[in-house]
């Protein structure tokens, strides 16, 4: 269990059963008063933000998580499937909205990293994926990419092409078709070329 002056920026709390991130604290003591702890916490499921004091009376159950390897097998009908980097028979799916961006940079046999959230025992299901996180650099192959304009030279000129993934893509106007490229899945940019189509 958590007292009130734990919750540093960082700290994974449990209230109402769903997990949540402290994004700013601030202690607050006034006159003849007991002293508060005023946050700002976000729902680790939802996405929500809150701002909530705690009192030196509250006692706060500590959300226990960790990050693990699972791997992108394919996606049905907004669905995607994953299994356990060594156990392909274990199979599960998550669901388009918690993969967000992640999903357009997903390959088949790609690894990525869930970040799993323990229930509260007692509660159905005791393990919970509750956000996913690409590596920062992936490699993808150019799907389709249109002819670059002949004469068209000048720097810093773009096209949009298509990778395997689906995914559509700005890049420089010499990247072709069957080319791969290094991308920055945080930002969702073109890096380099890694390698030209044989």
């Amino acid at each position: 269990m958590l007292t009130y002056t734990d919750l540093k920026p960082g700290a994974k709390i449990i209230l109402d059963g769903q997990p949540y991130v402290v994004l700013e604290y601030s202690f607050v003591r006034k006159q003849q008063r007991k002293p508060v702890v005023q946050t700002k916490i976000k729902n680790l499921i939802t996405g929500q933000v809150l701002e909530r004091g705690f009192y030196p009376r509250d006692t706060i159950e500590e959300a226990e998580t960790e990050t693990k390897e699972i791997k992108y097998l394919y996606s049905d009908r907004g669905e995607f499937w994953f299994c356990q980097p060594n156990n392909p028979k274990e199979r599960f799916s998550l669901d388009a909205g918690l993969l967000g961006d992640v999903a357009k940079f997903l390959k088949q046999n790609s690894i990525i990293k869930a970040q799993v959230f323990f229930t509260p025992s007692g509660v159905e299901g005791n393990e919970k994926i509750i956000g996913v996180e690409a590596p920062i650099k992936v490699e993808l192959k150019v799907k389709s990419a249109p002819p670059a304009v002949r004469g068209n030279t000048a720097q810093g000129v773009t096209k949009q092409v298509e990778l395997e993934t689906g995914c559509q893509l700005s890049v420089p106007i010499f990247i072709n078709e069957g080319d791969v490229v290094r991308i920055n899945t945080e930002k969702g940019e073109y890096v380099e070329r890694v390698s030209k189509a044989k």
